[in-house]
């Protein structure tokens, strides 16, 4: 898990992203008043709970909006667009099952500030690079738009309508949600709502011209940059808070429940609805546990824990000075290194070496000594070479 961390990190830092810590929980009525009070998260998923002075408190169940409240909070000092990223644990109840857990990690990015086309296919060029940089190929991008609070409204009437008029064949789950978030009933896995709405009218063809040509740009800009998607009109997210575009990474080898490995979608009223000025965003919530379970499905490799570059062998009492100074300069030139904090045999400390992942052994010992030498093992296929002790540090870093 810390090499995908780490991945992350690296690759939110190349597009441009700061890094971004919230609280692990906020006041409930962030969430109940962005994710919708119908949404599964809010009525079923939510680790609620109150503290000693008689305040609601809920563990981060998703990292948009607690990272969009932080900005209004100090968006003066901010710039526009604000772009952030987060790699943290997130919390929902539900029945433990492989995909989904209580206790998961995300690696999210958000853009706020921008309504420009250009921001969504962004959002989806780092998920797709983080996704496929990790080695996964069986992997799908869907998209949608889900129109606005300007051409919403009246699709939304005429969904409900429809699910009125097929609410007897809809499961007790979908009935609830007719009239608190519809379009969830897209959602539903039980057949019998599947089969209802595969006859539901859908929103693509209720877009007002705006949110139109947003999509088209949207579609335009993901072909541009040659990423392969379907456009899937059925597809919405699962927040109140989502407007016009949404996408989703999926996983061919996963349970088709739980295969969605990165979601998320633009979000232009959210800051509104957290008391702020008009604020569009885009963003997506990438989930790490779902990541490492495709990666083991494809067999593609685990990703490896990521040790020292070089793991510095000493030989002898005499050679100890030695060493020390040249694991201290290693480290001061930024090579992560290591070795052993006891005297042990050349095959103890090698072993030692290969144990920690290093890629190199610097092995001193009274040869090397005498001829203030350094002999260099790779230790992949025990290839080695010895070089003067000075070069030791810069033969290592131009490797490592």
């Amino acid at each position: 898990m810390l090499a995908l961390y780490q991945d992350a990190h690296q690759l939110a830092n190349r597009f441009g992203y700061r890094y971004l810590e919230t609280p692990a929980f906020e006041h409930t009525e962030l969430f109940a008043r962005t994710s919708g009070e119908g949404s599964d998260v809010v009525t079923k998923e939510m680790y609620t709970f109150e503290d000693k002075g008689g305040r609601s408190l809920t563990l981060r169940p998703e990292g948009t909006a607690p990272v969009t409240r932080a900005y209004l909070e100090r968006r003066q000092d901010l710039p526009t667009p604000f772009k952030a990223y987060y790699v943290a644990p997130m919390w929902r109840h539900g029945r433990p099952q492989a995909g989904r857990l209580r206790e998961f990690r995300h690696f999210g990015i958000e853009v706020i500030g921008t309504d420009a086309p250009g921001a969504d296919v962004e959002a989806m060029v780092v998920g797709d690079k983080f996704l496929r940089g990790r080695g996964l190929t069986k992997l799908k991008l869907f998209v949608n738009s889900v129109g606005d609070k300007e051409c919403r409204p009246a699709y939304r009437e005429l969904l409900v309508a429809f699910l009125r008029d097929h609410e007897d064949k809809l499961c007790k789950d979908s009935r609830a949600r007719i009239d608190t978030n519809p379009l969830r009933v897209f959602d539903c896995k039980e057949e019998t709502c599947r089969a209802v709405m595969r006859d539901a009218p859908l929103i693509p063809d209720h877009l007002c011209e705006s949110c139109r040509d947003h999509f088209i740009s949207v579609q335009a800009g993901l072909k541009f940059e040659g990423l392969a998607f379907e456009h899937d009109p059925r597809l919405v997210r699962g927040l109140d808070y989502y407007t016009r575009t949404a996408f989703e990474f999926v996983s061919e080898v996963l349970n088709p429940a739980q295969a969605t490995v990165c979601g998320g979608g633009r979000y232009d009223g959210l800051a509104e609805e957290l008391g702020g000025e008009p604020t569009p965003g885009i963003g997506f919530g990438l989930g790490l546990d779902r990541t490492l379970l495709a990666l083991d499905e494809e067999g593609a490799g685990l990703p490896s824990a990521r040790g020292a570059a070089c793991f510095v062998v000493r030989i002898g009492d005499k050679a100890e000075q030695v060493a020390r100074e040249l694991l201290g300069d290693l480290r001061a030139a930024g090579v992560a290194a290591s070795a052993s904090f006891e005297d042990r045999p050349l095959k103890a400390q090698l072993k030692m070496a290969n144990s920690s992942g290093a890629r190199y052994a610097a092995i001193i010992g009274e040869k090397e000594l005498a001829a203030k030498q350094v002999t260099l093992k790779r230790l992949s296929d025990g290839q080695q070479e010895t070089v003067a002790l000075s070069e030791a540090v810069k033969w290592i870093t131009e490797r490592a």
